[in-house]
Parts: C-alpha cells; sequence; structure tokens
C-alpha cells in the first residue's frame, strides 16, 4: 500500500517499484496446517514449528486465514470478536510470538479480514436484533416481508437474492419480524457499510492489528461491502434458483476502500499490503481498484480463470478446462494491467480444489504437472500465491459419501440439490472436483500416522495418499516438486525480468502449449549491478524469457514457437525434466515446461538453477 513515506530504493526493489512484486506469498490455513497441542485441529503453536520450512522454501509472505474468535459455523470466516485469538488455535501472547518469529525470518504476516460480515454471535449483532430500535439495528441490512405478504410465509423474503452458501440470503429474525441480510451463512449476517460508525469500528480494528505489528491484509469479499440500498430483485441466471442481486462492485466500494486507506494507512510508518478478494471484478474494475494513486488496495484476486470450468450451473455443474480460455484469460489480465496496477497469480486456496488434480495430471504426471504448473504460474507478471501443501503436490481427497465432507457450502449444496429430487450419487460426483474441502484436508507432513499433522483425530481426514505424497519425502530428492518450487521461487528473487518484465502470450489458439515471453530493457547500471564482468564493466540491452509447457500427456513439439531453433540453444534457467539433449530439444515431453533466457546486447551463460 502506498504510504507517506518514501519507498526505499534497493537492487531488488528500484524507486518506484514495491516489495511486494517481487514477494512470493504462502497461505496458510490453520485449522489444517500443523496441530501442536493433539485436539486434531492446526493452530498457531503448529505454524510456530514450521517457520523454518517456510523459510528454506524462501517464501516471503504469510496469509494467514482467520484465526480471531468464532463459533466455526465457517471455519472462522464467521467473527464474533475481531481482537481476540480463537481459543481453537491458541492465544494472542502466541500470536505475538508467531509474528515476532516471522519477523525474525525476514518474512511478513498479512491477516485475513473480515468485514463484509460478522458471526451472528458477534455483540453487533446480537444488540442489532435485540429491538428494531435498538442503536445497532442499522449497522446490519434488515427489511420486512415482501409487500402483501406475511413474515414467515413462502417466498415472503425481500428480495430474489440467493446465498452463497445454499437457499435465500435472507433469514427471518421471528422476535421482530424482520428478515436480515447474509451473502454466505445464515449466521455470518451483512454488515451495513452505509453506516459511518460501522466505517469506524472496522478501521479501528485495522488499526489495533497494524499497531501489533502486523503487515497487511488480505479482505475477504471485499467488493461486496457496498450494496445498492434498493436491495432490489437481481436476475435469475440459467440453471439458477435464486437472483444475482446488486451486490458486487457497488456504487459506493471505491468511496469506501479510499475512505480505508486514508483511515488506516496514510501518515503511518511502514511497508504494508492490502489484497481484496473480488467475485465478479473485471480487468477494468481492477485497473481502478489498483492504481496505485487512487489509494485503494495494492492488487487484487480475481475470479475469472478459476471459473472457466463452471457450467451454466456453476461450480456444481463442471465442465472440461479449455486451456485456450486459460489462456486468454490469464493473458486479458497481463495486459490490462500491464501499465497500472498489478496482478495477484494462483491456481488455488482454501476456497479452490487441489491445482494440481485441477490443472494438471495427479495420476501418473503428477509431479511433472505440479512443477509445470508452479513454473507458468511463477514467471507471470504479478505476486504469486502459494497454498499450503502445493509445494510437494498435495491432490483432491477422494470423498465417497456426503458424511466424508466437512465444509459448509458442498453439505449445504447437497442438502438443497437431493430435497429437490436429484441422485444423491450424482450430486456427489460434481461436487468431487471442486469441493473446497479438497483444500482443506491436514497437509501431509510425512508418512507416519495422520501424515504428522496430529497426535490426535484430525478434524477432516488425511488423503490417503499420505505415504506417497508428503513434505519429507519431498525433502530427501533433488528432483522433488518442493525442491522444484524451491528453484521457482529462487527465480524470481534473482532474476528482474520475472518480476519487472513484459509479458507476450505466444499460441493463443494452441490446445496443448502454453508459452509465452518476459522482455526487459536493462540499463548499464542494473546490468552491471548484477551481470557486469569481472573487469566492473557494464553492459546494457534486452533480456528476455521463454516459458514454455505442455499442458498434456503427449510428446508435442515446438514447431510453431517463434525462433524456436534460436532459443532451444539459448540458455535453459529452469526446467522440470532431464536436460533436454538435440534430439529432444523440439519437442516438449508429457507434462514439460522449460524456460530459456538470453540477453540482447551480451551473451550470458547461466547455469541451470
Amino acid at each position: 500500500m502506498t504510504q507517506t513515506a518514501e519507498h526505499e530504493s534497493t537492487d531488488e526493489t528500484p524507486a518506484g517499484r514495491l516489495w511486494w512484486q517481487s514477494a512470493v506469498v504462502y497461505q496458510i490455513y490453520p485449522r489444517s496446517f500443523a496441530d501442536s497441542d493433539g485436539d486434531g485441529i492446526g493452530d498457531l503453536g503448529g505454524i510456530i514449528d514450521r517457520l523454518d520450512y517456510l523459510a528454506d522454501l524462501g517464501i516471503d509472505v504469510v496469509w494467514l486465514s482467520p484465526i480471531y474468535k468464532s463459533p466455526q459455523d465457517d471455519n472462522g470466516y464467521d467473527i464474533s470478536d475481531y481482537q481476540d485469538i480463537d481459543a481453537t488455535f491458541g492465544t494472542l501472547e502466541q500470536f505475538d510470538t508467531l509474528l515476532a518469529a516471522m519477523h525474525a525470518r525476514g518474512m511478513r504476516l498479512v491477516m485475513d479480514l473480515v468485514v463484509n460480515h460478522t458471526s451472528d454471535e458477534h455483540p453487533w449483532f446480537v444488540e442489532s436484533r435485540s429491538s428494531k430500535d435498538n442503536p445497532k439495528r442499522d449497522w446490519y441490512w434488515w427489511r420486512g416481508p415482501c409487500e402483501g405478504m406475511d413474515a414467515g410465509d413462502p417466498g415472503a423474503e425481500p428480495t430474489n437474492w440467493g446465498s452463497a452458501f445454499s437457499g435465500s440470503a435472507w433469514e427471518l429474525d421471528e422476535a421482530t419480524g424482520e428478515y436480515f441480510l447474509h451473502l454466505f451463512s445464515k449466521k455470518q449476517p451483512d454488515l451495513n457499510w452505509e453506516n459511518p460508525e460501522v466505517r469506524e469500528a472496522v478501521y479501528t480494528m485495522m488499526r489495533w492489528w497494524l499497531d501489533r505489528g502486523v503487515d497487511g491484509f488480505r479482505m475477504d469479499v471485499i467488493n461486496f461491502i457496498s450494496k445498492d440500498p434498493a436491495l432490489a430483485d437481481g436476475p435469475v441466471l440459467e440453471g439458477r434458483r435464486y437472483g444475482f442481486g446488486g451486490f458486487i462492485n457497488g456504487p459506493r466500494i471505491h468511496e469506501f476502500l479510499h475512505e480505508m486507506h486514508e483511515q488506516v494507512f496514510v501518515g503511518r510508518d511502514g511497508q504494508f499490503l492490502t489484497v481484496g478478494e473480488m467475485p465478479g471484478v473485471t480487468v477494468e474494475h481492477a485497473q481502478l481498484f489498483t492504481d496505485q494513486a487512487r489509494g485503494e488496495v495494492d492488487m487484487v484476486f480475481q475470479f475469472e480463470h478459476v471459473g472457466l470450468d463452471h457450467g451454466p450451473g456453476g461450480k456444481w455443474d463442471p465442465r472440461p478446462l479449455s486451456l485456450p480460455a486459460l489462456k486468454g484469460s490469464m493473458a486479458r489480465w497481463q495486459a490490462g494491467l500491464a501499465k497500472s496496477g498489478w496482478n495477484s497469480l494462483y491456481w488455488d486456496n482454501h476456497d479452490q480444489p487441489r491445482a494440481v488434480s485441477r490443472f494438471g495430471d495427479d495420476g501418473e504426471y503428477r509431479i511433472a504437472s505440479a512443477k509445470l504448473l508452479a513454473t507458468i504460474l511463477h514467471l507471470h507478471r504479478g505476486t504469486p500465491y502459494v497454498y499450503q501443501g502445493d509445494e510437494f503436490g498435495m491432490t483432491n481427497f477422494p470423498f465417497a459419501s456426503i458424511g466424508d465432507f466437512r465444509d459448509i457450502e458442498s453439505i449445504n449444496h447437497y442438502n438443497e440439490a437431493v430435497a429437490t429430487g436429484d441422485d444423491p450419487a450424482g450430486v456427489i460426483a460434481n461436487m468431487l472436483p471442486m469441493s473446497r474441502d479438497n483444500a482443506r484436508t491436514p497437509v501431509q507432513w510425512d508418512a507416519g500416522p495422520n501424515a504428522g499433522f496430529t497426535t490426535g483425530t484430525p478434524w477432516i481426514a488425511v488423503n490417503p495418499n499420505l505415504t506417497e505424497i508428503n513434505a519429507v519425502a519431498d525433502l530427501s530428492h533433488d528432483d522433488s516438486v518442493l525442491t522444484h518450487f524451491r528453484k521457482v521461487i529462487a527465480l524470481r528473487h534473482d532474476e528482474p525480468v520475472v518480476v519487472w518484465g513484459d509479458f507476450t502470450m505466444l499460441l493463443p489458439e494452441h490446445e496443448q502449449l502454453y508459452a509465452f515471453t518476459r522482455s526487459l530493457e536493462r540499463s548499464n547500471e542494473a546490468a552491471g549491478r548484477s551481470e557486469g564482468g569481472s573487469d566492473g564493466s557494464h553492459s546494457s540491452g534486452q533480456v528476455t524469457l521463454l516459458v514454455i509447457g505442455n499442458f498434456s500427456s503427449d510428446d508435442v513439439s515446438l514447431a510453431d514457437v517463434p525462433d524456436v531453433d534460436a532459443w532451444t540453444t539459448s540458455d535453459l534457467v529452469l526446467g522440470n525434466y532431464p536436460d533436454p539433449d538435440a534430439t529432444q530439444a523440439a519437442t516438449l515431453r508429457p507434462w514439460e515446461a522449460r524456460a530459456y533466457r538470453r540477453a540482447g546486447a551480451w551473451h550470458l551463460t547461466m547455469g541451470r538453477r
């Protein structure tokens, strides 16, 4: 986030550029990361125990999913006290220990900020629902039944809006006869950001965490906070039961985010990161949200590329992924934020299925495709995010019945679909590739009981492939997925073209190859700092990377890649197979990825990383 203090220029972050642009972020979903007390749920002690692992991986920033006091209806995204730690995870004293230990290792900590909604057990909502004339009544969205209907009648909800977790987005409070809005669980009532008292309470809480030493916030569904006060019915999309309301990028969203920036960050010493999760955001919106001159957020999480395999019925109606469509989406975002703004780069997180199962091949080519996905993603322009366990290729879980699931979204969908007549086996089949629980099974640290996650009974089952896929196994091999992640992260840290270079997509319609270049014009000074000769001489010129990946289980010719013969004799700086010989150079093997480097004004010899 832009602050009043000038950004310090270093060799890695030249003047005018920001530290988080060259950073790599690692997301921790605490309840599934590491359990230190044997209760089967991950906690702060478990994170503290694994910090050296993260430092060795090369991580710069840790994004910590919610650890605040919560009834845990949505695994912590339903917050009942923003300024305390849930006993499930530990204490504020443990949090302070964790934060200090991260800073001592050169890592920063970003907290998950969930302020579109609270828990229904938060004192604010307890007061709000107590009576129609309570001073906090309008801290939330309350409405009476539809005109001409009685509260509680079928269809009497104020609007046709649907909840992201199935059913109506309105819940009747029988004591007052009015409905409250909840875009997610009925235990997650939406805050009314039109009320300035709500906004100031949120800003006060944010300042409290910054005073404690945190380095920024990942903001949950932050583009939902501005609702059109009319709360009108929305269109019902094909295959959907409920309407789509006016709550995405609402009329005051830019005003609210700029006000947050002014009230929380301006005038504060430090270098911070703000990331806005924004379902439904477009490139054009993101250009505004992430323009540093506007003072809103530093980057956004957009959902375009992770919606390409959704059918008309949404995520529970999965379709095969088209590689040209994926490349088209990624290229559009690269181009749209090339001059102003910044991209966040991710394949998955706690709300998405495992990357290698969704975009790769989690069977025969799991290792190769996990490495390919890391290579392709991290060498785009933007800040990459690693979700826990991806660094050694964790996969989706083989759920067999509804009893295996723990996620409220998945369970609610199943219950609603079966209640309306859908075949239970078919519902489960469609849930398998997309359920959020795929990402929430415990991190597989070793091949021992419960994968080393806990000495107790884990809150959700460990993937049965733990003996094959675990961190200890990868740490023991020089050619593992984890070792490859280290190389990719090191390349981003060491090679300026990966961070700052221009992006050009190649072969956009190719069904198997994902290919692009990154190019950076180096000044005499910049070139000399990292590539000057032993005599101290400096050179200038363009540095270019060619990144190519084969998203298939077949050998694929590189004949369509422009200038391929020259490229395949250039410096191979990264690959996920043994270096190709002369007969292999013009072909990519199944799920093979390579990054070649060449410098324009001088020849550069770089060893394989």
